[in-house]
């Protein structure tokens, strides 16, 4: 039986009502989130056995995050308590031409100062399948790059399948340090994920389009990239998500999976956004639901775009949409019919 652990942030995200701007909020929504938690609420959901890694506050504000990561069926029994503070960012949503716009409040933060004899990897991965980690974590305090070390390679011993999210944040880390964190941990990772601008700044891989107008996809030059980044890497899977941004409420959908020497793209989306925070973490959760279903190539890209397509439709940060769900999308239900 597959359990996933997933080690990172937990933190509050503050969002103004609707689309109103930071300026003229009188009140602010809450919901607690944190790019491996997300994707672990979603495995949850979908009856995937999953654990929680992380180090937090013992207050009142820590118990409410990890009472809504329990409400969703995610394991909790291997958080750390310490330290002073909770992570919190402030979102304000845009719509049309205008960007979303994100502001970060993570420094010194209980996680953000875990030390290594916070987690006992040895203890931590008994009975564990797969671990799920983003390039968010190892960018949030000085001894988290190598804590990540440190899991993946006891990961590596194990025989457990090891995912990464790049997830390239610049408002946390410059790109140099970033770089060279992220190409020392690759070559423990079996499974990476990544946006379309991810592996040339972190990883040095281009993908060399022919096409130069726009945003426009051009399929050859990423199955290329993915080829490569395989390559010099060792990667078991290389998954690329594909957004083409057209405004802040309308954007196109898709992903690439390589694998096997073998590159397959998903069918396209065109999502009118509602929030499209978590995005690439419904992605990944699709993804890896898909790998411990024993999905074929095809199957796997389409079940994790269709999930993450679902995700851009719902409020805040985690993808509340279940499998039956996913697969109706990924077959070709996408009218948006009333379900009676």
């Amino acid at each position: 039986m597959a359990k996933v652990v997933g080690f990172g942030d937990l933190l509050v995200r503050f969002s103004p009502p609707g689309y109103q701007r930071f300026l003229q909020a009188d009140s602010y929504e809450i919901n607690y989130t944190g790019a491996e938690a997300n994707v672990l609420v979603n495995l949850a959901l979908n009856g995937v056995d999953t654990e929680f890694v992380t180090r937090l506050p013992q207050n009142l504000i820590s118990e409410c995050a990890v009472a809504q990561l329990k409400k969703f069926g995610v394991g909790a029994k291997r958080i750390s308590f310490g330290g002073d503070r909770i992570g919190v960012y402030y979102l304000e949503k845009g719509a049309s031409q205008r960007p979303s716009r994100l502001v970060y409040d993570r420094k010194y933060t209980s996680f953000a100062t875990s030390s290594p004899s916070d987690y006992d990897w040895d203890s931590i991965f008994e009975g564990v399948t797969h671990f799920h980690f983003t390039g968010i974590t190892p960018a949030l305090g000085p001894e988290l790059p190598g804590i990540c070390f440190a899991a993946c390679a006891q990961a590596r011993a194990r025989g457990i399948l090891t995912s990464c999210d790049l997830n390239y944040r610049a408002l946390l880390w410059d790109l140099e340090t970033a770089s060279k964190t992220m190409r020392r941990l690759m070559p423990l990772v079996d499974v990476l994920v990544c946006g379309r601008e991810d592996s040339e700044k972190l990883l040095g891989v281009k993908p060399e389009s022919k096409i130069v107008h726009g945003d426009a996809i051009d399929r050859e030059a990423y199955a290329a990239a993915a080829a490569e980044l395989t390559r010099v890497y060792g990667f078991q899977t290389v998954a690329i998500t594909l957004r083409e941004s057209f405004s802040a409420s309308d954007n196109n959908w898709s992903g690439m999976l390589y694998t096997g020497g073998k590159a397959y793209f998903s069918k396209e989306y065109q999502i009118h956004l509602v929030d499209r925070v978590g995005g690439g973490d419904s992605f990944t959760a699709g993804l890896l639901y898909a790998v411990i279903h024993g999905f074929d190539p095809q199957h796997a890209v389409e079940y994790a775009v269709a999930a993450s397509c679902l995700k851009q439709t719902i409020e805040q940060d985690f993808n509340l949409s279940y499998a039956d769900e996913v697969e109706q999308l990924a077959s070709g239900q996408a009218s948006g019919r009333i379900q009676r």
